[in-house]
């Protein structure tokens, strides 16, 4: 995986991975932090974006389409990650923290 910084051009490569908040699209990312910073009230969150709660509902239907999305992804990478260790392609240790990673854990 690569990814960079838009801002200073800066990247990083290597055998990692991110956790399913952070690919969400910018657009889910933004809709995701206001719907937490408002405790996941709709009626506020559509406020606070100007807009009505019907396009908040469907951009909301959508932000959660996304994200099941990467969820069903996860599984086939972790079917991929257990046969390369079969395999001998992977270290146990080296598919256990990609997946760590991709649950956004340490």
């Amino acid at each position: 995986m690569k990814v960079r910084c838009g801002t200073c051009n800066l990247s990083l490569e290597g055998n990692f991975a991110l956790p399913r908040l952070a690919r969400l699209t910018p657009e889910s990312t933004h809709l995701a932090e206001i719907f937490l910073r408002t405790g996941g009230n709709l009626k506020v969150t559509a406020e606070m974006l100007q807009i009505s709660y019907p396009t908040l509902r469907k951009r909301v239907d959508a932000m959660m389409a996304e994200f099941e999305a990467l969820l069903r992804q996860d599984e086939v990478e972790a079917d991929r990650l257990l046969r390369s260790v079969e395999q001998g392609h992977l270290s146990p240790e080296e598919a256990a923290r990609i997946g760590r990673e991709r649950h956004g854990l340490q």
